[in-house]
């Protein structure tokens, strides 16, 4: 199932916090060998999973309560990674507004299947619309190309630098009905699960709340 949880609500779900943390060391550190901090736990947390910044975790979890996948959203208002180090991608302009939010982390567990990405990738829609995201943009290397074509959700790319395995860009995804039904078709969820999902961790009323 689908997971929306923010920084300060991971203790409640340990089993789902650690071995999400410990995948994303398996991911960024061991497998595609990122300059990244590794804890004396395994974890591999940043400075944007700090509580102060509370970011909100997607994250799908296995029947058996740990992470398969997950990615991390921020609004781009405040301090977040796309501004913070890869501003030279955008020709120095920040993105700045409380509905264009940051997505980063995006991280599959060795044992993850098609559906794990694709379910994320819907989530990230079920999240813009509500929070009254309109936009969320997000950094990215060559492989996630492959992955973002696969789902059927390609961002416009704002910015690229390097070739093959040093590709890195920044791109900005908006999300309509037709690309919801698209995604979520693909990924064998119904629209109708997706929104149940949601609800669960905010209600039905937040669907309609706007970032201010």
């Amino acid at each position: 199932m689908l997971r929306y949880v923010f920084a300060d609500q991971l203790d409640q779900f340990p089993t789902l916090r650690d071995t999400m943390f410990r995948d994303r060391a398996d991911q960024f550190k061991t497998r595609l060998n990122w300059d990244v901090h590794v804890d004396a736990d395994g974890f591999e947390r940043d400075e944007y999973d700090d509580l102060a910044l509370n970011p909100l975790y997607v994250i799908w979890e296995t029947p058996n309560g740990t992470h398969s996948g997950s990615m991390r959203l921020l609004p781009t208002s405040g301090k977040c990674m796309v501004n913070d180090h890869f501003g030279d991608l955008l020709g120095g302009e920040a993105i700045n507004s409380p509905v264009i939010w940051e997505c980063t982390r995006f991280c599959l567990s060795r044992s993850a299947t098609r559906l794990t990405a694709n379910a994320l990738m819907l989530a990230g829609g079920e999240a813009m619309v509500g929070f009254g995201i309109k936009q969320c943009v997000g950094v990215f290397d060559q492989r996630m190309i492959r992955i973002y074509r696969m789902i059927g959700a390609q961002p416009k790319i704002l910015g690229q630098t390097g070739e093959g395995k040093d590709f890195i860009g920044v791109g900005i995804w908006s999300f309509s009905d037709d690309l919801r039904q698209r995604v979520a078709k693909i990924a064998g969820i119904s629209a109708q699960q997706s929104r149940q999902w949601f609800d669960l961790a905010f209600g039905a009323d937040q669907r309609l709340a706007q970032v201010g």
